[in-house]
């Protein structure tokens, strides 16, 4: 897969994420802040807690479906390595976003989405509390 597919698959899996979080009630804060580790994907405000988001997206091509088990399942890459991380650049926003809403709690979840090679959604697991 090229650098241009890879951010594409990305970027298509952010927007699924923050659409689905939408729906669920959530009001999306900030997308994509960058940070000297990384990026972090999505912050969202639920009620009283902070959310940051940890999307993963996968292709599933060829015959495999989403159940098949042959098919790696996106949440897998959100590794401890990974969690800490993202745990720094939550932090990090923190400090530069002054203006962020306060907030009772923060949470960091884990969203894994899956799409066949046409980009259709074919599965999003939404994990609360993933780490």
């Amino acid at each position: 897969m090229t650098d241009r597919r890879r951010t594409e698959l990305g970027a298509a899996g952010e927007r699924l994420a923050a659409e689905h979080l939408i729906r669920r009630g959530f009001q999306i804060v900030d997308r994509n802040f960058r940070t000297r580790w990384g990026e972090l994907d999505i912050v969202a405000l639920h009620e009283r807690t902070i959310v940051f988001c940890e999307v993963k997206t996968r292709v599933v091509s060829g015959r495999l479906g989403a159940a098949d088990p042959r098919a790696r399942d996106p949440l897998e890459s959100v590794h401890p390595r990974k969690q800490a991380k993202v745990r720094r650049m939550a932090a990090r926003w923190l400090v530069e976003r002054r203006d962020h809403p306060r907030a009772d709690e923060l949470r960091f979840d884990a969203i894994g989405v899956t799409v066949d090679g046409a980009g259709r959604l074919l599965r999003l697991d939404h994990l609360e509390s993933a780490f």
